[in-house]
């Protein structure tokens, strides 16, 4: 069961969210926050697996909680949910420790998988997110990419095979599957490829990828 928290300044969006997130037998809200501070006090008092969190709240916003939540004993994974379609939004989520960035017109259905996925530990980008990221990732060249492939080289060529397939998209299930490894093997290099990379996230980790030129 996915134990889910739900931080939003507006009572109609959490009771809407929570209506859709409980109607799901896999996921169960055991929290609510009405603004970051609150999401904070909550998955302290809590254990939480994934957090959808709004950027703009009162107190601390969204960017800043997750940011504060990443870095607690049991750090629950974050998708930021957001009615706002600003790319600063975008990158300053990430940068924080985001795994998803999902607009509130998402629809229902995704935002469930999203919930899923993340939890499972793959991330989550709404079409436009993931479209604006690439584009400007692929714009920067240059320094940016020789910085982004000497990152690379710290990588053993396994490591670099899980990456192309992290970055695509894959799930940890289907990388296990096309590179003929167990599940376990996939997350350990998983792990190993976020510290090399110094990174915190698998968006992260893709971005990066994608900016050296390793994925199209």
């Amino acid at each position: 069961m996915i134990r889910a928290m739900i931080a939003d300044d507006d009572a109609l969006v959490r009771l809407g969210l929570t209506d859709l997130l409980d109607g799901d037998p896999g996921i169960e809200v055991v929290a609510q926050a009405s603004d970051g501070l609150h999401a904070v006090e909550q998955a302290t008092a809590h254990r939480v697996d994934v957090a959808l969190v709004d950027v703009r709240m009162p107190r601390m916003d969204g960017i800043t909680a997750t940011a504060r939540l990443r870095v607690l004993p049991h750090p629950p994974r974050v998708i930021t949910l957001t009615t706002f379609d600003l790319d600063e939004y975008v990158y300053d989520a990430l940068a924080a420790g985001a795994d998803g960035f999902l607009l509130k017109d998402t629809d229902p259905a995704e935002i469930l998988r999203a919930v899923h996925l993340v939890a499972a530990g793959s991330a989550m980008l709404h079409p436009r997110a993931a479209r604006r990221l690439i584009d400007r990732y692929h714009r920067s060249g240059g320094p940016q990419a020789t910085a982004a492939r000497a990152r690379l080289d710290k990588l053993t060529p396994r490591e670099r095979d899980v990456l192309t397939l992290l970055a695509r998209g894959e799930t940890n299930a289907d990388i296990a599957d096309r590179l003929g490894m167990r599940e376990s093997t996939v997350k350990a290099h998983v792990s190993r490829i976020l510290t090399a990379l110094e990174v915190t996230n698998r968006v992260q980790a893709a971005l990066l990828a994608r900016d050296a030129g390793l994925t199209a």
